[in-house]
């Protein structure tokens, strides 16, 4: 779409629009945090299962598992987004709306666009993922910090450790 053309396009934001987008937020975040919370108990569950915290392997999968349930969560939030897209017969089909919300989630974008009545939400979805990435990268350092450091302590008391 060229300049001139979307300068004709009249668009005034409608208090329906905003009202579905914060909504939608609030629907994500909750998604998210129950999941984020899920993935710390999840983590540390399947660590305590094998007992041994400081072993590598151990630490390793509980970071792999993780990164895979949170990978869940945000897929359950572009499917959030996607059906309320698809509800709103924004879309012909369920699988190109959840394209769109996936792309527009991650901020990618695409040359797909909402009707003129929805296009705020292009936005509210983008800053629902920029919130829901930035919620999972402190998620994913926790796990990472805890593993680093019990992987640190290990080397520290082996070179520690006298040799017979």
């Amino acid at each position: 779409m060229d300049l001139v053309t979307l300068q004709v396009v009249p668009y005034s934001t409608r208090l329906e629009e905003v009202a579905w987008g914060i909504a939608l937020i609030a629907i994500s975040l909750l998604i998210h945090g129950l999941g984020m919370l899920a993935t710390l108990h999840l983590s540390n569950r399947f660590k305590d299962r094998f007992s041994a915290p400081d072993s590598f392997v151990v630490g390793m999968a509980s970071i792999i598992l993780g990164s895979w349930l949170i990978m869940l969560v945000h897929i359950a939030e572009v499917m959030l987004w996607a059906g309320f897209f698809h509800w709103k017969d924004c879309f012909k089909t369920y699988s190109t709306a959840v394209y769109f919300a996936g792309l527009q989630y991650t901020t990618v974008g695409s040359s797909l666009n909402l009707p003129k009545d929805w296009r705020l939400l292009e936005i509210m979805t983008a800053s629902a993922g920029l919130l829901g990435f930035a919620w999972s990268t402190g998620v994913l350092m926790t796990l990472a910090q805890e593993f680093q450091e019990r992987q640190l302590r290990r080397l520290r008391e082996r070179t520690r450790k006298p040799r017979a």
